[in-house]
């Protein structure tokens, strides 16, 4: 009994911790704390952990896989109807319909062939969640998301002609790079755009993601540790 406690309250102290980091970040780079949104990155942890979360006050979740949240979200769902699930993980164009009935934001457009399926989709089905257009700053091959210099063109295209609801952009850094670069080169291509949101920074790098304007940071590890592991 005495070593559930413990687990209970890690999850939950670890949580306030995220939040107390996000908030002198912020009031650090002259923001307002309120102005981050703390994306609880979820994926590989059941839905015990996701719970205790919940149960902690936070709301917003990430999941990489459309699968696992279908079956772990669901039951949740109905005990926290105010939830909001981020689809932050590569989707699969056979995987548009359940991702668009499963996630009230999807951050990961990345090519053309996705985004006319979530057009073609959002027109069937009436549901139009947020997107976010996936950006590959440091043009790795073996990466999803549009390359910078096709960004512009790609974003004009989502929203003009398909008509998406393209909110913002997201990356992931290399990581053996210096991820401040990148965070700027979001952040501009954000700024030309007239896009508001801006997804990045994670367990690792979100308090300078924070001094380069995120509007959301994505954090795992640090809030539920070490992926499919005991916390």
């Amino acid at each position: 009994m005495e070593g559930v406690i413990v687990a209970e309250g890690g999850i939950a102290a670890d949580l306030a911790a995220v939040r107390r980091r996000i908030e002198e970040a912020a009031r650090a780079a002259s923001r307002a704390p309120e102005s981050v949104t703390l994306v609880a990155v979820s994926k590989t942890h059941p839905a015990a952990s996701v719970r205790e979360v919940l149960a902690a006050g936070h709301r917003t979740f990430g999941e990489n896989r459309v699968q696992e949240a279908q079956v772990k979200y669901p039951q949740l769902r109905a005990e926290f109807p105010d939830l909001a699930l981020h689809l932050i993980g590569p989707l699969q164009t056979n995987k548009v319909r359940d991702a668009v009935a499963a996630f009230d934001v999807i951050e990961t457009v990345d090519r053309p062939r996705l985004a006319q399926a979530l057009a073609t989709e959002m027109e069937r089905s009436g549901r139009r969640p947020p997107c976010l257009v996936e950006v590959n700053t440091g043009e790795e091959p073996q990466k999803a998301g549009v390359l910078p210099a096709e960004a512009d063109s790609f974003i004009e295209e989502c929203q003009a002609r398909l008509e998406l609801p393209i909110t913002g952009l997201m990356c992931v850094p290399p990581l053996s790079e210096e991820p401040a670069p990148h965070f700027a080169l979001l952040r501009e291509i954000a700024r030309r755009n007239g896009l508001a949101i801006l997804s990045m920074g994670m367990s690792a790098d979100f308090e300078k993601a924070i001094r380069f304007g995120a509007t959301h940071v994505r954090i795992g590890t640090a809030i539920f540790g070490a992926r499919g592991a005991e916390h």
